[in-house]
């Protein structure tokens, strides 16, 4: 038994036919995009790569701002740091520089009251003729207390000025007279020393008193 062709188709096939027009007959498939792939920069998007490249290099720049208040914290810091020990430094040099001078002079009033004692003996000796009558060794034994007394008094900075032929210092010397001299040379230079002076640690405890010569041109 034969089907009966459909009269519609026929129809069709037979106008292609005629026609001699090909026609793709395959059926048009809707290609949805795949999710998760590129986005376009056509819709307004960016890649999620690209974003997150952004993101990276948004942290490095304020990791960058961050480094650079630390910097300039730390040499703040280092600044102060430098500062403070030099001040500790200065501080101790000028702690020891005054230790040393008030054991410089912590003893001044003590050697001060020590002078007149250096100065009786001075004139004791100035009577030599009286001084050589006593008892040699009385004499001998006293001069030798006399002059460890001298030395102990040297060795802690007391220094006797006994300035013969030196230029008179306002400073240094006391002048008790001036005495006319016919030598220009000897102008204002010391002649006689009428009284010693002395110095503790380069400080005048008492100025010498002395003699000046004086010249006059006639």
């Amino acid at each position: 038994m034969f089907k009966k062709k459909d009269t519609k188709q026929a129809n069709i096939a037979d106008t292609h036919k005629d026609n001699d027009v090909i026609v793709d007959t395959e059926p048009v498939v809707d290609v949805e995009p795949i999710v998760g792939a590129d986005r376009s920069v056509e819709d307004g998007t960016l890649d999620d790569s690209v974003v997150a490249e952004e993101n990276a290099l948004e942290t490095i720049k304020k990791l960058r701002e961050k480094l650079k208040i630390v910097d300039k914290e730390k040499q703040e810091y280092l600044t102060g740091w430098q500062l403070a020990k030099a001040d500790f430094i200065n501080a101790r040099k000028r702690d020891e520089a005054d230790r040393a001078a008030f054991v410089k002079f912590a003893n001044e009033q003590l050697f001060f009251d020590l002078i007149p004692v250096l100065e009786h003996w001075d004139m004791a000796l100035s009577h030599r003729e009286s001084w050589e009558k006593a008892d040699k060794n009385w004499r001998v034994g006293v001069e030798s207390i006399f002059a460890q007394l001298k030395k102990a008094l040297a060795d802690n900075g007391l220094v006797e000025m006994n300035p013969v032929g030196e230029k008179f210092d306002h400073a240094k010397h006391e002048a008790i007279s001036y005495e006319p001299v016919p030598d220009e040379g000897k102008d204002h230079v010391i002649l006689e020393v009428v009284q010693k002076g002395y110095i503790l640690n380069e400080k005048i405890l008492k100025a010498a008193k002395v003699k000046v010569g004086e010249w006059k041109k006639v």
